[in-house]
């Protein structure tokens, strides 16, 4: 979910956002105009108070002192010196500049219902599926230095679509039949869905594979409805740039409130050579879609929102880097916590060591464990692998793959969870699917297609290991999704197979600090990236850089920071899943780049782990 890649710099409507973000930014600066204690007292007996033109740390100016001809940034009201708590969102006084309203839920509705009825009626349609959707994300960019100047919040920016998608089933000569997908953005009338079947009609291939277009069954029904928040569907410009200096405050009050920091700085110059940085985003996605089809003739609706928040902090002077972030679905629950988090985890890091080449106990964070089940084993749990034979689970089906302390689900329908959804992008009720209970495969992530074609596969016993109602209840198509790239549920995507809330849980949770006692000597990994595997899915083999968050630990403590980028993991998925020890009690809602789903992940403790030290020669350089 995080990170999504909006490439426009206007709000819907055209209009830059550059007067929502002064506005936002004077507003920010008026709230921190009262000022805690300077930690640095200025050696001159008298200073004045005024406003620095570029202020530090803020991105909108706090109260500066100014003295012999320089000025220096004191600490901001909102968070106490000496405490980093989170700061709900404080609701604004002033009007904001409201986004042209988009079409409406009703809207799409009728435009679905229209579209289905002209299709339907045209020669050689046997069967068609109608998906509109109308979807925006917003987006504004963190960037704050202490350094180098800079604004703090800028590129605030918003991607909006809206259109239609057509899958149409065409009688074939001697009753065979081909299949089409067609799509026509921004035009929601008859005449775009008569262009969009143009378009289905002239790409219809005859695909063996192919079963129908999706069926309800009757033994599920929606769970999920009205489950939105209309403040998030309903945002406008000022309230979106000001969520991102919400963010970046929390970091800044969480720096300066460092007793670390101010000891290696021991003046405000120093604490801004220090290179200071937060680095991120803001992100909300507003989703509306509407659906019908032959085999569910009565439209369905369905709106969603979240908003996430991904920070990077850094101590540049002193080679350390923090993390943070959140996710939610409603505005009044979006606090600084990201930025907080990521500012305490950076300052924490100060002092980083290396560790060498070996097998190490590490108890994996939950941005670790979120980067290791979304690049390897969501996609070992989907369908299409199976059929295809590159999963490391291949025929596995009722069989250990993983250590018995280990369960993992996923479920779109959680209520309160961000990847939740009412309905997939096929019409059908999401839920529950466990994939893995105690230790053992019991089910996959599919869509509708995926699901008839690997049925009826003759090799279905090999690949995945059942067959009959035990393979069909492993099968339940609960995520086909027409997701693209962190986009939301797009109209001019087909269904793939998507997971949307992962949750991993184990057999008897401890606590962080009781885990960490019984692992005693190892490492704590906060951060990996570049997570891939190295000789194809099925091998099950991976590597990943170990890039901050992270600690040695020694007699059962967090004993030092290790220095980011200094090591790889290289291991194998199914030792990692095998060799768990532990898992921790709390699982916190955790995103990774340009993904959809987000995994509610707690920290797990894995034994014999491969690491490799990198980067070695860096030690010899000036």
């Amino acid at each position: 979910m995080a990170a999504r890649r909006p490439t426009s710099s206007t709000s819907e409507r055209g209009r830059s956002t550059a007067s929502a973000t002064s506005r936002a930014r004077a507003r920010f600066r008026s709230e921190l105009s009262a000022i805690a204690p300077r930690r640095f007292p200025s050696p001159a007996s008298s200073s004045s108070i005024e406003r620095a033109p570029t202020p530090w740390p803020g991105g909108p100016a706090t109260s500066c002192t100014s003295s012999a001809g320089a000025t220096s940034a004191s600490s901001t009201r909102g968070c106490p010196v000496g405490t980093s708590t989170a700061t709900p969102w404080r609701a604004r006084t002033s009007p904001g500049h409201a986004r042209e309203s988009r079409v409406t839920a009703t809207e799409l509705a009728k435009a679905a219902q229209d579209a289905f009825a002209f299709v339907s009626a045209q020669p050689g349609v046997t069967e068609v599926e109608v998906f509109v959707a109308s979807n925006a994300t917003l987006l504004t960019r963190l960037n704050y230095t202490s350094h180098i100047p800079s604004n703090g919040v800028e590129e605030p920016k918003s991607v909006a679509s809206r259109g239609l998608g057509l899958q149409v089933v065409f009688a074939g000569p001697g009753g065979g039949a081909s299949i089409g997908f067609g799509s026509e953005a921004a035009d929601l009338t008859v005449r775009g869905a008569e262009r969009a079947l143009a378009k289905a009609r002239q790409a219809a291939v005859v695909d063996p594979e192919f079963v129908s277009l999706p069926r309800p069954s009757p033994r599920q029904a929606r769970t999920l409805t009205n489950y939105h928040d209309q403040r998030l569907m309903a945002l406008d410009d000022m309230s979106l740039v000001e969520s991102g200096w919400r963010v970046v405050g929390g970091g800044l009050r969480t720096f300066l409130a460092s007793s670390r920091l101010a000891e290696l700085a021991g003046s405000d110059e120093g604490l801004r050579a220090l290179g200071l940085i937060l680095g991120g985003d803001v992100t909300v996605l507003q989703e509306r879609v509407a659906l019908i089809s032959t085999a569910m003739p009565r439209v369905q609706t369905d709106e969603s929102t979240l908003i996430t928040a991904f920070v990077t902090a850094m101590v540049e002077a002193r080679q350390a880097k923090g993390s943070g972030w959140s996710t939610g679905t409603r505005l009044d629950e979006f606090t600084d916590e990201a930025g907080v988090e990521a500012a305490q985890n950076a300052v924490a890091s100060i002092g980083g060591a290396r560790v060498p080449s070996g097998e190490y106990t590490i108890v994996f964070g939950r941005q670790p464990v979120t980067d290791l089940i979304n690049n390897l084993v969501v996609p070992a749990c989907i369908a299409s692998s199976f059929y295809s034979s590159s999963t490391p689970f291949l025929g596995r089906l009722g069989r250990a793959i993983a250590s018995p302390r280990l369960n993992v689900y996923d479920d779109g329908a959680h209520p309160g969870f961000m990847g939740s959804k009412g309905i997939t992008c096929e019409g059908l009720p999401t839920g529950r699917t466990d994939l893995i209970r105690d230790g053992v495969l019991v089910g996959c992530l599919s869509n509708w297609y995926e699901t008839q074609r690997l049925l009826r596969d003759p090799e279905l016993l090999t690949k995945l290991g059942a067959q009959g109602p035990v393979a069909e209840a492993a099968l339940s198509p609960r995520n086909g999704f027409r997701f693209g790239d962190g986009g939301g549920r797009q109209f001019d995507n087909q269904p793939s197979v998507a997971a949307s809330n992962v949750v991993v849980e184990g057999a008897d949770p401890v606590s962080r600090e009781e885990l960490v006692r019984h692992v005693r000597d190892g490492l704590y990994i906060g951060r990996i990236w570049y997570t891939y595997p190295i000789n194809g899915l099925r091998a099950g083999d991976f590597t990943c850089t170990v890039v901050g968050d992270s600690y040695i630990i020694r007699d059962g403590r967090l004993a030092e920071p290790l220095r980011p980028n200094v090591i790889r993991i290289n291991d194998n998925i199914a030792n990692i899943l095998t060799n768990v020890v532990g898992v921790t009690k709390d699982v916190k809602g955790t995103i990774v780049w340009a993904a959809d789903e987000v995994v509610y992940a707690p920290e797990i403790a894995v034994s014999r782990v491969r690491v490799d030290a990198i980067a070695g020669f860096m030690e010899e350089l000036p």
